[in-house]
Order: C-alpha cells, then sequence, then structure tokens
C-alpha cells in the first residue's frame, strides 16, 4: 500500500517541527493510542487498539526515526504486531516547508505491508479506515497546533477579529492511514505523542 499526501499547517515550521516530535502532543491526535514510550534516542515502542472493518485488535508496535533533518524532514520506520488480527510494517517520509512565515507545508508518502487478518479484510475497507485515522489525526493535530490568524476589521474598528484558520483540504489523508497502520507501527507515536 502506498500513500501520500499534503497538509497546510497555520504554524511556524519550528513549532510544527517541535508538535510532530513531541510524544504527548501525538498521543493527544491519535484515536485509540493507549501508550508511547520512547526506548532509545529516535525510538519508540507504542500499543493502540485499531478497529479494522470486523476485525479489532491491539497493536503493539516499533518506531524508528532515521535520516532526520530539523527542521525540515525525516524517515519514519515501523512495524507493529497484532497477534492473530495481523502485522503493518513499512516507512514513511515526512517533510516541512516554510509556506510563509505563519504557515507550514506539511508532505509525507508512505508505504506499508500488512498481513493476517487484516489483510483477510480487503483492501477497500483498510483504505477507508487508514483515510479516516489519517483525517482524525490531522484534524486533531491541526486544532492543536494552528495559531489563530488575526483579521483587521478597518481603520474604524477598535478590535480585531480572531478567526480560525482555515483547514486545508488533503487530496489523500494518507498519512494518518499510515499512522493507523503505524499505529500498527510507529508514526502515530512520533507525531501524536
Amino acid at each position: 500500500m502506498d500513500m501520500k499526501d499534503s497538509r497546510i499547517i497555520n504554524a511556524p515550521q519550528a513549532k510544527v517541527w517541535a508538535a510532530l516530535n513531541d510524544p504527548a502532543m501525538l498521543k493527544q491526535c491519535i484515536i485509540g493510542c493507549d501508550s508511547l514510550e520512547a526506548t532509545a534516542d529516535n525510538a519508540f515502542v507504542a500499543l493502540m487498539s485499531v478497529k479494522v472493518g470486523p476485525v479489532s485488535a491491539k497493536f503493539k508496535g516499533k518506531l524508528q526515526l532515521e535520516n532526520v533533518q530539523p527542521p525540515n524532514s525525516y524517515t519514519l520506520k515501523f512495524e507493529g504486531q497484532g497477534g492473530p488480527a495481523g502485522f503493518a510494517n513499512g516507512s514513511a517520509n515526512v517533510s516541512l516547508a516554510a509556506e510563509s512565515p505563519h504557515t507550514t507545508r506539511l508532505d509525507y508518502t508512505a508505504n506499508a505491508m500488512i498481513g493476517g487478518k487484516l489483510a483477510q479484510v480487503g483492501s477497500r475497507l483498510v483504505d477507508a479506515a487508514a483515510r479516516k485515522i489519517a483525517d482524525d489525526f490531522f484534524s486533531k493535530f491541526e486544532v492543536l497546533v494552528a495559531e489563530p490568524v488575526v483579521v483587521a476589521g478597518g481603520a474604524d474598528q477598535a478590535a480585531a477579529v480572531v478567526v480560525a484558520a482555515p483547514r486545508a483540504k488533503s487530496a489523500i489523508p494518507t498519512w494518518l492511514w499510515v499512522v493507523a497502520v503505524i499505529v500498527v507501527g510507529a508514526v502515530l507515536y512520533k507525531w501524536c505523542l
């Protein structure tokens, strides 16, 4: 399975990078993430509950960050075991680029291999579950990380109005899918903790 996507986050690149490397932040964003613990520099172990179609399981996953280029990019390698429910392993390349002083573009590409009962469920259900997990992750991440946009009212208005930043539409919210399958592994742990 291969996925890629982009998101525009209404926050400076340094803030987005810090949030993507904060286990507590990532854990808040990943639905079903029971725990995420650092085992070494750039290595984590995570426990997550996942339901894909009729298959429900707890996955224990290992996550390793490689090719770390702060605050621009890293590669996330993951492997997860869910007992009889199956396994998942793969990698994700994540990169950040400043779109402006106050916005950051997050791009990712991921590939994963699944086996066991998960693979028997069918690619449509797995893809749909991955997309939902990715959408949920990014929605929560954007809310927690994004900074408010201040819109000036006009010369005769005394106060500015603070509005929520617009959420960038995603063609294929794959990263969170990777997070679901990686929760099944590791992406979830590095981005949501």
